[in-house]
């Protein structure tokens, strides 16, 4: 017997079986209902997503004898032919195996002629931005002035590389990579409908490592109900791709979130005995991360089908700031993974730095801030102002209030255009009832700002402060232009210490170098 691969299988034979491009689906059935059929389609996407399969149905659908609510019906003459391949009015070829100029004259040659069978002739041209530029010449005459009985449906990966003439005389559907709870829904229903044993959690894997492909996920799935003898199961698709169980990464996460370096090189110790791609481990820590984050901007997006206890739990005991930093730190370290002298010992660094650049808590001592101050002083730049001047606001945050306007914003924690405000603003007075503060007639007022603005004063205070503002001209300096001119020393300072280095000097005496205008930032 001859087996059929599921993807094959599978395939759809019409628009109701089309999974996650329903925005291409309504449009064309749309057309079809209204019968405002364009000569020319393209689609475009990344493999594995259906735009084959689409011009497909749609050719099917022009030309079935008997539409069922614009769907092809499958049963008459023509679907059947077109199933089985044997409809002669559907030219389909691949462009890649023929971008010759002549192969293309010889598939239009016969363009003028009418169809045989069916009400068009539909041309499906297969990775189009593989022709040559005269091909695409020969086609464009064509696409032009198209007689009136052709389709052509056109299919590309790379849409950028096709001729903005021949784009412009297309209508374009760009078909979207499929999410992967799409993908568990339709591999579930196959599997019921093939008969297969399965564990969810094999079927979650799976339909993330399809990259949002369809077809991939069917030939992994393929290949997992072969590799499991018939049952497909977490461990066995793990084994299969290579990749590590999900709790070891929830353990490194969760001692990353304790600040317990001994269990996290505990816990690679354990993973390196299974011989592991620490890039993948460090891959799947960051899909973690990114949905940790989400969840905190944004509780209501959690889905109950994919994101397990572990995400609920970071979300809670995570700052957000740690989580943007940990989803940075591995980035860039799964970038450099392959340049460090092994794979474990990469990893090792990567985690390490989570640890060592995760910012220090408000309650805990400062001595280890007063200490980088102490160092960072002995630089030749005036980075050291900039830093004494947020020492204030981290002890008013653990002592009593201050009121040095500058350090109290800092310490209020004010974020987008309430702190935009507040730091165009100049503190008058302050007592237990009310704040006054001015601000220049110049600057923009919101209300929302300014409720925003008292509410985190009151807060501070831990009383119901009364907030004033006044608005008229002053000579004394906001926090903003603090802030510039203190920008502007720091740029000065370090182009002054550039200028004034004995190794640019030789390098400007002895090779006739030069600095770059602009390239001079401060560290």
């Amino acid at each position: 017997m001859n087996y059929q691969v599921l993807a094959r299988k599978w395939r759809p034979h019409n628009f109701t079986e089309v999974v996650g491009q329903e925005h291409v689906v309504k449009s064309l059935v749309n057309a079809l209902q209204h019968n405002r059929l364009h000569h020319a389609y393209l689609f475009t996407g990344t493999r594995g997503v259906g735009k084959t399969t689409i011009a497909r149905i749609l050719a099917k659908a022009i030309n079935c004898e008997n539409l069922q609510d614009f769907n092809p019906c499958g049963i008459c003459s023509v679907c059947i032919a077109l199933d089985e391949g044997r409809f002669l009015d559907l030219i389909e070829v691949d462009a890649a195996s023929r971008t010759k100029v002549d192969d293309t004259r010889d598939l239009l040659d016969n363009a003028q002629y009418a169809p045989s069978h069916g009400r068009y002739k539909v041309y499906i041209i297969d990775e189009v931005h593989m022709l040559s530029g005269h091909s695409f010449n020969a086609l464009l005459k064509t696409l032009e002035e198209p007689p009136p009985h052709v389709k052509f449906l056109l299919a590309t990966t790379d849409p950028h590389k096709i001729p903005v003439t021949v784009l412009s005389r297309c209508l374009q559907f760009n078909l979207k990579h499929l999410l992967p709870a799409q993908i568990f829904s339709q591999m579930e229903l196959i599997l019921q409908q093939e008969q297969f044993g399965f564990d969810p959690i094999a079927l979650k894997l799976l339909s993330r490592a399809a990259d949002g492909s369809m077809r991939d996920a069917l030939s992994l799935l393929d290949q997992a109900i072969v590799y499991g003898n018939g049952e497909v199961q977490a461990d066995d698709v793990r084994e299969m791709l290579g990749t590590v169980a999900q709790q070891p990464v929830d353990d490194l996460l969760m001692a990353l979130a304790q600040n317990d370096a001994p269990a996290i090189l505990d816990k690679i110790n354990e993973i390196a005995n299974l011989t592991p791609d620490f890039s993948d481990v460090l891959q799947q820590m960051l899909q973690v991360l990114h949905r940790v984050a989400i969840i905190q901007q944004v509780p209501s997006a959690i889905d109950h089908s994919f994101d397990t206890e572990i995400i609920t739990t970071l979300s809670s005991q995570l700052l957000a700031e740690d989580v943007q930093l940990f989803y940075q730190i591995g980035l860039v370290g799964q970038r450099d993974l392959n340049l460090a002298p092994d794979p474990r010992s990469g990893f090792e660094m990567v985690m390490l730095r989570m640890l060592s650049f995760k910012p220090v808590a408000h309650t805990q001592n400062t001595e280890k801030p007063i200490k980088a101050q102490s160092v960072i002083s002995k630089a030749p730049l005036k980075i050291t102002q900039a830093i004494d001047e947020s020492v204030p606001c981290n002890t008013a945050t653990t002592t009593s209030p201050t009121t040095d306007w500058p350090s109290m914003i800092i310490a209020m924690k004010l974020n987008g255009p309430t702190k935009e405000f507040a730091n165009n603003c100049v503190l008058e007075t302050v007592n237990d009832t009310t704040c006054i503060l001015i601000v220049d007639p110049s600057h923009i007022r919101g209300s929302r700002a300014e409720d925003t603005l008292q509410k985190a004063l009151q807060s501070y205070y831990g009383k119901p402060i009364k907030l004033v503002i006044n608005t008229k001209k002053t000579t004394l300096e906001t926090p903003a232009v603090q802030l510039t001119k203190n920008r502007e020393d720091k740029q000065q300072a370090s182009v002054e210490a550039i200028n004034s280095d004995p190794n640019i000097l030789a390098l400007k005496t002895h090779f006739d170098a030069r600095i770059l205008p602009g390239s001079i930032e401060p560290i």
